[in-house]
């Protein structure tokens, strides 16, 4: 069956009204743009003839009702369809608090937003005929307490059924946490393991098993594709951190059954308070970024004296937002050969040595992914 569909993804919204905004000195994203720069982006993305959207968690700065609520009523009056998952951000707590909601009751906000069953963190909806979309929620909480991104062996189970009762549609998956590794040895690395699925391999294995081939993440805060076995995950930078971007994404099938997907990327340019966001943005970043890289240099892989890592760190001042641009080159010649060849394996090179440049703009040609 012939099939062409229009969306788009805006991950990370981290809404904050001004009065619940609140910073902390490394803080690399500017929530003071979070409403402006979402208006901006709806702005143009109502001219684009959507067939839906989709929003990969954190959608809020820190869980707070009013920010959902701002948010749900603001959704309501778009042209065209809205999904959501939640974020470690919009569900920081198993028991409300005075900042922010329980996160049993994060589906209550959604309702028109994939949450039908109101008692359950995940869902399936069928967003067009022959195309079915399951949100998944990534966040758990262990028995100290503390979250997690993770699928529980309940949603895991439900997520085999229903996978099960799909088997002749395209099936679209959004969840937070990433499922394929965006970093060198993500799910290893001591800073960046938290930014993956804790069991991402038992969920690869199910979504090949089924034929599933794309997935929607966020939490990175970075613009990157990645494909595992013929999974790709497709993930998406945040709208209030540099360079403040959202996709619109084209599916295709042909008369004979071939499918592939184009992509293509935007940013937010300007917001009232902000005039020239894309170069305040990176500077904010690069002004915040000391602490963040000189725990990068002297963590695991490279273990660099505090010291040395402190000498290097200015030089490293714009690394995190080249990487979060996507398409990153990355080269230091003046650094010590171990510190350079670490660094350069950020960048996006092929396994064939050529540059390789597929997280902004690219078509992806999709195979069928099994097990």
């Amino acid at each position: 069956m012939v099939l062409n569909f229009r969306f788009a993804v805006v991950s990370d919204l981290h809404i904050a009204l001004p009065h619940t905004i609140w910073d902390h000195p490394s803080r690399f994203h500017l929530v003071e743009v979070s409403i402006s720069a979402f208006e901006s982006a709806i702005e143009h993305l109502k001219e684009l003839d959507l067939d839906f959207i989709l929003l990969p968690g954190d959608l809020t700065q820190h869980g707070e009702p009013e920010n959902h609520i701002w948010l749900q009523e603001r959704l309501s009056k778009l042209p065209f369809p809205a999904y959501v998952v939640p974020g470690n951000h919009d569900i920081p707590v198993l028991m409300a608090n005075q900042q922010s909601i329980a996160c049993a009751d994060f589906p209550s906000y959604y309702r028109k937003f994939g949450y039908g069953n109101t008692n359950q963190l995940y869902y399936t909806q069928q967003l067009l005929p022959g195309v079915r979309l399951i949100g998944l929620n990534s966040n758990c909480f262990n028995e100290q307490g503390e979250q997690i991104g993770r699928l529980d062996a309940q949603q895991m189970r439900w997520l085999e059924e229903v996978l099960a009762a799909a088997v002749d549609k395209l099936v679209l998956v959004m969840v937070h946490h990433n499922v394929v590794e965006h970093l060198p040895h993500q799910s290893r690395h001591p800073m960046a393991n938290r930014y993956m699925l804790a069991n991402a391999p038992e969920l690869l294995h199910l979504l090949r098993r089924y034929g599933v081939r794309l997935v929607f993440t966020g939490h990175l805060h970075v613009q990157d594709v990645a494909c595992d076995a013929g999974v790709y995950d497709i993930t998406t930078g945040s709208l209030v951190s540099y360079p403040h971007p959202y996709r619109v994404l084209e599916f295709h099938r042909d008369q004979q059954g071939k499918e592939w997907l184009q992509i293509l990327s935007h940013r937010v340019e300007s917001v009232p308070d902000f005039p020239n966001l894309q170069h305040s943005s990176k500077q904010w970043m690069g002004d915040r970024s000391f602490p963040f890289l000189v725990k990068l240099l002297s963590l695991p892989p490279l273990n660099l004296p505090i010291n040395q890592a402190q000498e290097l760190a200015p030089s490293l001042r714009d690394f995190w937002a080249t990487i979060a641009d996507g398409d990153a080159l990355l080269d230091y010649p003046h650094f010590p050969q171990k510190v350079r060849h670490y660094i350069q394996t950020y960048s996006a090179i092929a396994h064939t040595g050529t540059p390789s440049f597929i997280d902004n703009n690219s078509t992806l040609l999709l195979e069928k992914s099994a097990e």
